[in-house]
């Protein structure tokens, strides 16, 4: 093969990332053939994990679905794992799947809907600080009813909309322009410069508030994460019993989670505490003024059947009446049928914001397969469970909490309730220790795991997103922006665990 060859080969593989990126990846993919035939299938296991963590948190270099499907492959080509215990990972959390393809493009149809309505908060609650805590209060409440990643995909969407509409006018374009690429700074006016960068760390500040708050409101009930009706389904629960026994933990930490959001934007550390600039607030004015006057019937009757489909949308969720994905299905063919959205390349507009994330998410449980099939976890659940039973529930909290912040908590979650579930059959432990063991799994998590973007599906889904590179969110940014919150979280989870359960 010719050096031209070669070097287009080099330059196409993973196309513009650096070299020193594309060199560390073959340098995995090198490495994990000798470290299985030198140190054996565990150690290798946790060397894949760390490899695959390192594409997630350099997520801006190189988009993680292709170094990391590499990885995944030859974990399966190594026998590490197999494709039918990838196709079994995938199957089990199928809803998942479907809530990626299906909600994230519904909430795509009503983006209109929800730029009205939080164009109207943040414009009229001037107050960083009231207006932090409503973006995390909300995200809680809606979380304890509906998916996090739902509600993370809303406001993935808010952020979008409100910096496409600055960054349309920051480089010197009407709000009706169409086309404009707002990834590209270039033609930026140099005294909007500095402004678009505070408006970025504003955006930052809100989104990570909001990202924190799905996990403080999905933590509290039955439907709140998918791990919850997992150990809810074992352990017999209903919705009512759910919310009571874990309230002695989820209540304390709520407001702790709360009072942690006024502190950061008081205290303006770790990344918070930006303001809306002034020139950005009168775009926006600007903007809505523009956008209210140029309503009419047509564009005031897309509004109310958005907010109808909305109302469907909550309740359908909250009442559990189908999959999160069937019912985010039905709001795509509500939302096109009745607002006049016929034709398939405006359909398939909706769809390019999730699906790439959809494959990265099967990936990621290739990744979950291979510590299935090597028991990565099995040392640090037996040596838990042949604990003191009075020290048990906090060590499981411990456990769970850090084992979340590397790995898939569902997948952490139905290890441990499995296990857990087998010794009560057994009779090592008893049903009053078998419930507090579950309050442990549940709150362990679903509190720690907001250190990294690994731990929390959300998180993950918000990196990954369009938004994340626009207002400059990386994997360590996510990761520093979540320390105060993954202290006190888990802090006070932990400190509840051992004195209320």
């Amino acid at each position: 093969m010719t050096d031209t060859a070669i070097n287009a080969l080099w330059k196409n593989f993973l196309g513009s990332s650096p070299d020193w990126y594309k060199k560390t990846i073959i340098a995995f993919l090198v490495l994990n053939p000798i470290a299985l035939y030198a140190l054996g299938p565990f150690v290798t296991g946790w060397l894949l994990i760390g490899e695959f963590i390192f594409t997630l948190a350099l997520a801006l270099r190189c988009y993680p679905l292709q170094p990391g499907g590499l990885l995944a492959i030859e974990a399966v080509l190594l026998g590490m794992t197999s494709p039918h215990m990838v196709y079994e990972e995938t199957i089990a959390n199928f809803e998942v799947i479907l809530l990626l393809m299906f909600m994230v493009a519904g909430i795509y149809f009503m983006k209109e809907l929800l730029l009205f309505v939080f164009t109207k908060i943040l414009l009229k609650v001037k107050s960083k600080i009231a207006l932090s805590l409503l973006f995390s209060l909300v995200a809680a409440v809606l979380s304890a009813f509906l998916d996090a990643l739902t509600v993370t995909a809303v406001l993935i969407s808010v952020g979008v909309g409100f910096y496409s509409v600055y960054h349309k006018v920051a480089s010197g374009k009407k709000f009706s322009h169409e086309g404009h690429d707002h990834s590209v700074d270039d033609a930026v006016h140099e005294h909007h410069r500095e402004d678009l960068e505070t408006f970025r760390a504003f955006l930052r500040s809100l989104l990570m508030h909001g990202a924190v708050g799905t996990a403080l409101g999905g933590v509290c009930t039955l439907v709140g994460e998918p791990q919850n009706l997992l150990i809810a389904t074992v352990a017999g629960w209903d919705f009512v019993t759910f919310f009571l026994i874990m309230a002695p933990v989820s209540m304390p930490v709520l407001f702790c989670g709360l009072a942690t959001c006024t502190l950061l934007e008081v205290s303006g550390k770790f990344g918070y505490g930006a303001q809306l600039p002034d020139s950005v607030r009168q775009v926006l004015e600007e903007f809505q003024e523009k956008e209210e006057s140029q309503r009419n019937p047509r564009s005031n009757a897309r509004l109310v059947v958005q907010a109808l489909v909305a109302a469907i949308l909550v309740a359908g969720l909250a009442l559990h009446l189908a999959a999160v994905g069937l019912i985010g299905l039905m709001v795509i063919v509500l939302l096109t049928a009745f607002n006049g959205v016929v034709e398939e390349h405006q359909i398939g507009h909706a769809f390019e914001e999730a699906l790439p994330f959809t494959a990265l998410l099967v990936v990621f449980f290739a990744i979950v397969a291979v510590i299935h099939d090597q028991h990565l976890f099995t040392p640090v659940i037996n040596s838990v469970l042949a604990m003191e039973s009075d020290v048990r529930p906090a060590m499981f909290f411990l456990a769970n909490g850090i084992l979340s912040m590397i790995s898939d908590n569902v997948f952490v979650a139905t290890v441990y309730i499995n296990e857990v579930k087998d010794a009560l059959d057994a009779g090592t432990i008893n049903r009053s220790e078998f419930d507090q063991l579950a309050v442990a799994i549940n709150t362990g998590t679903n509190l720690p795991s907001v250190a990294t973007p690994n731990g929390q599906a959300a998180f993950l889904f918000l990196l990954t997103s369009a938004l994340a590179p626009l207002i400059r969110l990386s994997y360590g940014r996510m990761v520093i922006m979540a320390l105060p919150y993954t202290l006190v979280l888990g802090s006070v989870g932990l400190l509840s665990v051992a004195l209320f359960i």
